[in-house]
């Protein structure tokens, strides 16, 4: 049979799914080429990250194995409690025992491309997905925390399965009778919270993202509603928005 080009190799490599790794350098272990070899060994550097990435998200399941004993173990976050524009949105997500899912983390920690990968993956294997949200309006009138309160109160409402148990960032939710277990740093702690953080910053950007589209003059697109210097100065420049936070905003209008 006739041998494969290189660039025929590196082109299957670069085809080649996580779990056709170790096939692929079995394959092509025993061809001398240099050119050959090279790609063998990018193989075996993705498979050692692979393996990395695995153990890491092992470790992320260590309070979900904790309390799966319980019941249903639902993990709790938000996005948006610091911008001076937009919602604060919170995610509450249940994931399945045998959770496969890779490159969970908290959500500022990943790129947006990536975020918005794992928030299909997320919403395809989670046993139940809930989002709520407080608009500034909100914020205003009861205060930032107590709205983020309301907004997690709102995403555990909208699960269609009901948590046997809370993991949260951080907090205690106030005026919720399922047992809570507030987790500091959570985020980057459970791999439930990272999910419920990935489910919150993604729907609160796209959100900002169609705020953007309505109101362009402040960048919301690029700022998510955050006090960046173009955003200020926009602020000053045009006033207030309907979506700023009048409590927020005091500073610069």
């Amino acid at each position: 049979m006739e041998e494969k080009r290189i660039a025929q190799i590196k082109e299957e490599l670069k085809m080649t799914e996580d779990d056709g790794l170790a096939s692929f350098t079995e394959r092509y272990g025993g061809d001398a080429r240099a050119g050959v070899q090279k790609l063998v060994e990018q193989a075996k550097g993705r498979l050692a990250r692979l393996f990395a990435e695995r153990e890491r998200i092992e470790k992320l399941k260590i309070y979900e194995r904790e309390y799966e004993p319980c019941g249903y173990v639902c993990g709790i976050d938000e996005a948006g409690r610091g911008p001076l524009a937009g919602p604060v949105v919170a995610g509450a997500v249940i994931l399945p025992a045998d959770c496969d899912i890779l490159y969970i983390n908290d959500s500022k920690k990943l790129s947006a491309a990536k975020r918005e990968e794992l928030y299909a993956v997320i919403m395809e294997k989670a046993v139940a997905v809930g989002v709520g949200m407080a608009g500034p309006g909100r914020i205003d009138e009861i205060n930032i925390l107590q709205a983020t309160y309301e907004a997690m109160r709102e995403a555990i409402s909208k699960l269609s399965v009901k948590p046997d148990i809370l993991l949260n960032d951080a907090v205690t939710i106030p005026g919720v009778a399922i047992r809570q277990v507030p987790i500091i740093k959570g985020d980057a702690k459970s791999i439930s919270i990272g999910a419920a953080s990935i489910i919150a910053k993604v729907t609160r950007d796209r959100l900002m993202l169609e705020y953007d589209r309505i109101m362009p003059e402040y960048g919301f697109a690029s700022n998510k509603g955050y006090g960046s210097a173009e955003h200020i100065a926009a602020l000053k420049k045009y006033g207030p928005s309907p979506i700023h936070r009048a409590g927020f905003i005091g500073n610069f209008v």
